[in-house]
């Protein structure tokens, strides 16, 4: 029983080809296209009007140089909401559950505004690794513990992401589980129980959501230093 509970996190598989391809290119197929009238259906205009907002507040805090990130942040928040909702239903499988996926969306974005930084402004950029008014006899501590800093921010955002899911997916398993045991028994017990199951599914939705923006508003902070 406590290895099935994480047999939900295992990539799946048929006839030895992994379906995680087919996970993560699945949402792109559900947004509808957007046309070139002026009417539109009124998913089309939700669509527009939350992905507009949502890139405003992002692009708010940075100047002209960062906004050509703009599409990219807008589609990688839409990308990790539509599969993070999307694991929540039955018989589905989960992609950011995985470290790996994670990482390989932090590290290279995270590496990008790095290079970006040293580029453009790199007295700023290593500037950051040394606050200002440090005592010299703390400098090379300071630097040292800065660049550690550095170097573990796409660790954090990848494990973070990763982590936050597959508690969520776990709790809500163990409860699940609980409910089917305690129905026979005491069906009132299992009642409260699949009560708590459902305000933490509603739970779930929000953590889904908000774990997506966390990641593309901390990848725009480390843009921010860096442009």
């Amino acid at each position: 029983m406590a290895m099935s509970f994480f047999d939900q996190f295992a990539s799946p598989s048929y006839l030895g080809i992994p379906l995680i391809a087919i996970a993560i290119a699945l949402p792109w197929v559900m947004y509808p296209t957007p046309s070139t009238r002026w009417i539109n259906n009124r998913l089309i205009t939700i669509q527009g009007w939350l992905i507009n907002r949502f890139t405003n507040q992002l692009m708010l805090p940075l100047n002209p140089g960062g906004h050509k990130w703009a599409l990219l942040f807008a589609s990688l928040m839409i990308f990790l909401i539509t599969i993070n909702m999307l694991g929540l239903l039955p018989y589905t499988f989960t992609p950011t559950t995985q470290l790996s996926l994670n990482m390989g969306f932090a590290v290279p974005l995270w590496l990008a505004t790095v290079i970006i930084g040293m580029r453009n402004q790199p007295t700023v950029a290593l500037g950051h690794l040394l606050p200002e008014g440090t005592p010299i006899p703390l400098i090379p501590v300071l630097i040292i513990i800065e660049t550690i800093s550095l170097f573990i921010r796409p660790l954090a955002l990848g494990v973070r992401l990763t982590a936050n899911l597959t508690a969520g997916h776990l709790l809500i398993q163990l409860i699940a589980t609980a409910v089917f045991v305690l129905l026979p028994m005491m069906p009132t017990v299992a009642i409260l129980t699949a009560t708590v199951l459902f305000l933490l599914t509603l739970l779930e939705v929000a953590v889904a959501m908000i774990q997506a923006y966390v990641f593309v508003l901390l990848l725009s902070l480390y843009l921010q230093e860096n442009v």
